[in-house]
């Protein structure tokens, strides 16, 4: 028997789960997220970075042109909500390695599609005390940072008190469908939407799509220098949280490696010129796909459940826009992206089956 009805059942909290309760609730729909908070859940352990320029090839990011506003107004729209302070605009230096990278970038910052994300270009040292860049470097424009544990936390402080939040683990046993609802204990909800990161494949309904786990390695460090921008080569180091990272590995061992913080302070020792302390590290698994592109829409053959998933390392920048593609699909069956459409791995599902 069911006496609780909501519109949708969440199940994880991280980035992808937290961003779409927030699009539900902007809307005023009913939600239930179901999520057990988890130490090294990839969403507490990164650094939170956006910044639309990304590689080792500083290529523009996918879609940058559409992420990087939407994800400004959204994340300030949830500050509002939820009445907490998380979302940090802050501008990234890179510096250069060569001079031919250097000459590389004289010519794109006249190219439009850079040059909008483009605050300065040094050709000769800048933060100098703070950083090694005797080449000069690239100043970046719509970068920052989330923390995304204060996020996670007020998001679900919100539920807690909405009681609208299950601290604990979906048991799919547990978990009817029929025709127009799905059903969990003695809750009924039109659709259920799996945003489990890396975990999906725990999951009968999901466990065919192609989603890998990609370790990643942070450390956090101390020091007493007055830093005020982001600097990433090799490594990225994130002021105020003191966020250092990241390695990317294969590796599945859940647990921190010698390695790891080796690999970390080398690059680090490299890039900032500071004096500074290693307080803690973390490892982590980001929810990665075959073509780097997020994992959106319906399980093949029940409409009811649904995926939300495949965010990798640019959660914090594609987890707004995605969340609202699949609410218009949801609320108003405006069609999905095919580039993030599940049905472009349908024929994973036939072979499962």
């Amino acid at each position: 028997m069911t006496d609780k009805n909501v519109d949708y059942i969440i199940v994880g909290q991280g980035l992808a789960g937290s961003c779409l309760a927030l699009q539900l609730l902007f809307r005023q729909k009913r939600v239930l997220v179901i999520d057990r908070v988890r130490e090294h859940a990839a969403t507490r352990v990164a650094a939170g970075l956006f910044n639309p320029v990304t590689g080792r090839q500083m290529t523009m990011t996918w879609l940058a042109d559409t992420l990087f506003p939407y994800l400004h107004s959204f994340y300030v729209q949830a500050e509002l909500f939820l009445q907490s302070k998380f979302f940090f605009p802050m501008p990234l230096y890179r510096p250069f390695v060569s001079i031919e990278e250097q000459n590389e970038w004289m010519g794109r910052s006249s190219d439009a599609d850079y040059s909008r994300y483009i605050e300065a270009l040094h050709t000769n040292s800048a933060f100098a005390r703070q950083v090694k860049n005797p080449l000069g470097g690239l100043l970046l424009k719509q970068c920052g940072y989330i923390d995304t544990t204060v996020f996670s936390d007020a998001l679900r402080d919100y539920l807690k008190r909405k009681d609208a939040l299950l601290d604990e683990d979906l048991h799919e046993h547990e978990l009817k469908t029929d025709k127009n609802a799905v059903i969990y204990r003695n809750w009924r909800a039109r659709r259920i939407i799996f945003c489990t990161g890396e975990m999906a494949k725990q999951t009968s309904f999901f466990s065919w799509l192609p989603i890998r786990p990609l370790k990643g390695e942070t450390l956090t460090i101390a020091t007493n220098e007055p830093v005020e921008v982001i600097y990433n080569r090799g490594v990225y180091v994130v002021p105020h949280l003191w966020k250092v990272g990241a390695t990317y590995t294969h590796d599945t061992s859940p647990s921190i490696t010698e390695v790891g913080k080796v690999e970390l302070t080398d690059k680090l020792n490299e890039l900032i010129a500071f004096p500074y302390s290693v307080v803690n590290q973390q490892w982590g698994f980001r929810p990665t796909t075959p073509d780097r592109r997020p994992l959106l829409g319906p399980h093949p053959a029940f409409e009811q459940i649904v995926i939300f998933n495949g965010l990798g390392t640019k959660g914090v920048s594609l987890a707004p826009y995605f969340s609202e593609e699949l609410t218009r699909w949801m609320e108003n069956g405006h069609p999905l992206d095919q580039s993030v459409d599940i049905n472009r791995y349908k024929s994973l599902f036939s072979k499962s089956a």
